[in-house]
């Protein structure tokens, strides 16, 4: 076959391009950026802050590259993260250089990937027409490998050992070489030897996935030095751009290639790595200096999106970071607001607040398409959708679902629809067997064809079948489960309170437990929507009435407007940038999310700072951040503490604002809720609220720093030794105490570091 990197007769056809009016393009640019477009010679690492020119620089290197005839086309490689990155470049660079550019090496690091493998494919075992296969035919594989080997798909699920077998990839690790993971507690210790046997398989089908297209191009490298010389002498120039998205497998491949010529150039910025949780490293970027000997860094500093506050605001945030390379950005651009911080009673005050707001900024004549609601996790985004359904504000979810059309609501939604009408079909028909209870095709078709037959409802006919022996076994046993199940919860529907409903329903059907199962990136995030689900039930009389308002709320969402503000999780902003950028949810264990920090420690503080920091850069005009006092959290009302994050915000760049409700009440009432409150459990947050409205005005109380000594926490200070409750991890002993931080060791839930505030004395 022909070789898809071969030069062939291009440069001999086409030439280097002349000279002339090369310098057109390099005056557009500033003195910063110009340096790291003529640097061309060794390697260079250019740290470009956000909102500072990054794809400008890149593509004028680029078309700088070929125009001075430093380089032909095909002799250089440009790696991108997104197919959408690498086509806007190519644009770009074409209309710099003025012509059609052909035959270069300009796509991600997959398309790359596959290029080269196709190439040398059999030194993996492969053919070059090998296939490449999709998420889902790997776990169909994955599946049969299971079963080969009789392990319980139930009890190690196949998406759990795929979520391994990706991270293995994307750290460059083979079968031989995963030995002693972490990950290899999968099925007892035998992951790895699954991970063979998949890798094996894959090969006899002439197939690869995604990892494979860039783990198998490190094997051939290894194996044949040669090739790896061949593309070290084809590429004179090489550039990636994100650079602090790139994993580890991605890093060596990069490092390997750039042996040769050593002309690399890497694009990114250390403080907005926020992937760690799909496999980048932000060490890739940190040890730029260490890797190519030499290098020189050029720093783009200077920002053109955002006002001084806001860049002010982001860049002390981000300096209380210790891994990083370092760089404050700056701008021209005088006047703007400060940087709202404002301190509100709930999540509901918090919805309205920001509601309020956007509408007064809309009849100022503001776009709302370039509003953004910027939110930590996705749960977050249902206070809001709510509140924008209700006073008739466009908007659209940007990156994702909205909350009520998300799979596992949907499912919850189906469950409290059967129980509520049992002649819904399609409620039955999407629940009778989430989670698996042996109720195949085959069986679904039985119980259709004799309710259709009877002219009677599915639930119906299901009573009938399993009474007879047209079904058998599992499927027989597990649609009796299900009506037993709906039956008992609709005879409790009337007098069980609707969120101990939902939560009985999805615990005692497996729904929840299979959630809690699954080790996919997503998982964790379905849970906390269901929870938010539940919390949300606590605003409705009936179930009824809860149905009804969902079915209003999926009408309305129909409508497609062209202005509409944007709702989204702050992983989904990277890239954007809007005129005025709402920032709610700024509270500890929600922000930083406490899960992260359980997980990563100071490793994941730092990424969530980093978030923060990205969250606050998508604005040019005006950013809000919001925390509120009190959330409910699973039908409960937790107290919460600002975050770290809002402490750490300067205040030369920050106006303090608080919205707690109405403190004369709670002063002359010790104890008592904030007007409109409505709800029996708020007075033992009401106790704080003197103490919070000092917090949110200079976060000290007769000028001593808060903490937890000095912030009334009602059980007062926590000492090592005690016995203590938590809501979610149950009773324990206190190990360690860190100003408000406790080291709790539980009874079943082992060693945990929680926020005291979320802790009572046993």
């Amino acid at each position: 076959m022909s070789d898809p990197f071969d030069l062939g007769g291009f440069e001999e056809a086409c030439g280097p391009a002349p000279l002339a009016g090369s310098a057109r393009y390099l005056e557009a640019l500033n003195p910063d950026q110009a340096a790291a477009v003529e640097a061309l010679d060794g390697p260079v690492l250019v740290l470009a802050g956000a909102g500072t020119g990054k794809t400008r620089v890149l593509t004028t290197r680029l078309a700088h590259i070929i125009q001075t005839g430093r380089a032909m086309p095909g002799e250089t490689l440009t790696v991108t993260f997104t197919n959408k990155a690498a086509r806007e470049m190519k644009a770009r660079v074409e209309s710099l250089v003025g012509r059609s550019v052909e035959g270069w090496h300009l796509g991600t690091f997959h398309a790359i990937g596959a290029r080269m493998l196709r190439r040398h494919a059999e030194l993996v075992g492969l053919k070059s027409n090998f296939t490449i296969i999709d998420t889902d035919d790997q776990i169909r594989l994955i599946k049969q490998i299971l079963s080969a080997d009789n392990i319980d798909e139930k009890k190690w699920p196949a998406r759990t050992l795929a979520g391994i077998i990706d991270r293995w990839k994307d750290r460059g690790l083979t079968p031989d070489k995963a030995e002693g993971s972490v990950n290899g507690e999968f099925a007892n210790g035998r992951a790895v030897a699954l991970y063979g046997a998949y890798q094996e398989r894959l090969v006899t089908l002439n197939a690869a996935d995604f990892g494979d297209l860039l783990l198998h191009n490190l094997v051939l490298f290894a194996a044949d030095p040669e090739v790896l010389r061949h593309y070290q002498r084809r590429f004179k120039y090489i550039l990636v751009d994100e650079y602090q998205d790139s994993n580890v497998a991605q890093y060596l491949w990069i490092r390997l290639l750039a042996q040769g010529h050593r002309n690399i150039c890497c694009v990114g910025d250390d403080d907005q790595s926020i992937y760690a949780w799909r496999g980048a490293e932000v060490g890739n970027i940190l040890r730029f200096e260490t890797d190519f000997a030499g290098a020189r860094v050029i720093r783009l500093e200077r920002n053109y999106r955002s006002t001084a506050h806001i860049l002010g605001a982001a860049s002390e945030l981000i300096d209380h970071n210790e891994g990083r390379l370092g760089k404050s950005l700056w701008t021209n651009t005088q006047g703007g607001d400060k940087v709202m911080v404002r301190g509100v009673w709930d999540g509901e005050a918090e919805a309205r607040a920001v509601s309020d707001e956007i509408e007064r900024l809309r009849r100022a004549g503001h776009a709302l398409n370039e509003v953004a609601v910027l939110v930590r996790a996705s749960h977050q985004t249902r206070a809001f959708e709510e509140r924008f359904i209700q006073i008739g504000l466009p908007y659209r979810v940007i990156g994702g679902l909205r909350f009520y059309e998300r799979l596992e609501i949907r499912d919850a939604i189906a469950y409290l629809r059967a129980i509520a009408q049992p002649d819904d079909d399609l409620a039955f028909e999407r629940i009778v067997n989430k989670p698996k209870r042996g109720i195949g095709a085959a069986s679904l078709q039985t119980l259709n064809l004799l309710a259709r037959a009877r002219g009677m409802p599915l639930i119906a006919a299901a009573r009938i079948l399993i009474e007879s022996d047209e079904l058998r076994g599992r499927a027989r046993a597990g649609l009796g489960t299900v009506i037993d199940n709906l039956d008992r919860w609709r005879s409790v529907a009337q007098t069980m309170p609707l969120p101990r409903l939902a939560e009985t329903v999805l615990e005692e059907s497996g729904y929840t437990d299979m959630w809690r199962a699954d080790r996919s990136v997503e998982a964790p995030g379905r849970l906390e929507n269901l929870k938010e689900l539940i919390s949300a039930l606590e605003e409705f009389a009936g179930l009824d009435t809860f149905l009804e308002h969902v079915s209003l709320v999926m009408d309305n969402a129909g409508a497609n407007l062209d202005d509409m503000a944007n709702v989204m999780t702050l992983h989904g902003a990277k890239g954007l940038e809007f005129d005025t950028v709402f920032l709610p949810g700024w509270e500890d264990g929600l922000f930083p999310h406490q899960r992260a920090l359980d997980e990563g420690g100071v490793k994941a503080l730092e990424e969530e700072r980093r978030l923060a920091y990205v969250g606050l850069t998508r604005a040019r005009r005006r950013a809000q951040v919001l925390y509120a006092a009190s959330r409910l959290l699973h039908g409960q009302w937790v107290s919460a503490l600002p975050s770290r994050f809002v402490q750490e915000l300067p205040e030369a760049h920050v106006e303090r604002r608080a919205d707690m409700g109405s403190y004369e009440a709670g002063l002359a009432e010790p104890g008592a809720a904030p007007a409109g409150a409505g709800d029996s459990e708020r007075p033992r947050i009401g106790r704080r609220r003197s103490l919070w409205h000092r917090y949110a005005e200079n976060r000290t109380i007769d000028s001593t720093p808060i903490s937890v000594e000095t912030y009334d926490h009602g059980p007062g200070t926590f000492e090592v030794g005690a016995r203590v409750f938590h809501q979610k991890f149950g009773y324990g002993r206190i190990e360690a105490v860190s100003g408000n931080k406790l080291e709790i060791a539980f009874d079943k839930a082992g060693l945990k570091k929680v926020v005291d505030s979320f802790v009572a004395p046993a």
